[in-house]
């Protein structure tokens, strides 16, 4: 099984430097200021990260996902629940042990930790997701037959 640290993405500070209170965060998928990064060796060309608010080593991160059209992204699993919300696009999402689900913009999904998963990006893509992940980031390639 091939571990993969994501702690490699750059990380922006969101303290102001008078007060030392945290500040609001507001950005969209299409802002020309967001830092992707890449995603782990697994996953597809073209995949990419950008992280929106947090500490990816830390607990409570938020991120965006992007792959692009009729890419599949194979089996894997985090040690973080998932909440995510699909901003661009159309994904099929198949959890361990239960039916393919597809998501369409707007769709809301809980994933639970530990719970493998693979997904794909239809034709319509490139998909986007916002990921917002409880426990520092991290991804875990399922290779079969290990």
């Amino acid at each position: 099984m091939l571990t993969v640290s994501l702690l490699s993405i750059a990380v922006l500070a969101q303290e102001s430097s008078i007060t030392g209170e945290e500040l609001s965060v507001l950005k969209t998928i299409d802002d020309t200021g967001l830092e992707w990064g890449p995603c782990p060796p697994f996953m597809p060309e073209g995949c990419a990260i950008a992280v929106l608010h947090g500490d990816p080593s830390k607990v409570n991160v938020d991120v965006l996902f992007k792959v692009e059209a009729n890419s599949d992204i194979p089996n894997h699993w985090h040690n973080s629940p998932e909440r995510m919300i699909l901003l661009s696009g159309e994904l099929k999402v198949k959890y361990e042990g239960e039916k393919t689900q597809t998501m369409k913009i707007g769709s809301y999904a809980y994933g639970p930790s530990k719970k493998p998963h693979t997904a794909k990006c239809g034709d319509d893509g490139p998909c986007i997701i916002f990921i917002a992940f409880e426990n520092p980031l991290d991804a875990f390639e399922i290779v079969e037959g290990q």
